[in-house]
């Protein structure tokens, strides 16, 4: 149940400011159809980090001992880094697709995320994890969490809280596991976390 829910926080944490958030509430903003937008969502983070997070779980079955632990606890810390660096809107995605709401909004979803925080962040919990299935539903179920009330809220979502907050937050959580994953790297075999 840990990969489920650390993978949930985290990627809902992150998600928020993200590109992909700012994608959401512009094809809400421009289609005025909320459910193909979220269904496009939802399937779009499902096969993106699905795909990720398999890439994680056989890095993580090729490379293993305290080197490669080191190499992703390292990864998180430099992803606290780069969470605090503000995405741009990405309001080109959309206009690249052709087609239905929903096929728009799973296109530019799936291009989007290609190398986002949240997907390189999946690889890296399913490393950490080893587990497929839970880090993928975790973080999906992060994106959805960040990205319905930004379909259905618009703008709005994002003046509850300032993304500067956000952004700490998040950089902060993903220090946190960073330095979790590099002390249970280097600790005794009787003293890991």
């Amino acid at each position: 149940m840990e990969p489920l829910l650390i993978s949930t926080g985290v990627v809902a944490i992150a998600e928020i400011g993200d590109k992909t958030q700012l994608l959401a509430m512009v094809l809400a903003a421009r289609y005025r159809r909320p459910v193909p937008i979220v269904l496009g969502i939802l399937v779009a983070t499902v096969l993106n980090h699905a795909l990720a997070a398999g890439l994680g779980v056989l890095v993580a079955q090729w490379l293993e001992g305290r080197m490669f632990q080191a190499a992703v606890g390292l990864a998180f810390v430099i992803m606290a880094g780069w969470a605090l660096i503000p995405d741009k809107e990405d309001e080109d995605a959309a206009s690249h697709t052709h087609g239905g709401v929903f096929l728009t909004t799973l296109v530019a979803f799936f291009l989007v995320e290609i190398g986002d925080k949240t997907q390189i962040a999946t690889s890296l919990l399913a490393a950490r994890f080893e587990n497929l299935t839970l880090v993928t539903a975790g973080t999906t179920l992060g994106m959805m969490l960040a990205n319905v009330p930004a379909v259905y809220l618009g703008e709005a979502a994002t003046k509850v809280v300032p993304l500067k907050v956000v952004r700490i937050v998040a950089a902060v959580i993903f220090a946190l596991i960073g330095l979790w994953v590099l002390a249970s790297a280097f600790l005794p075999l009787g003293f890991r976390v």
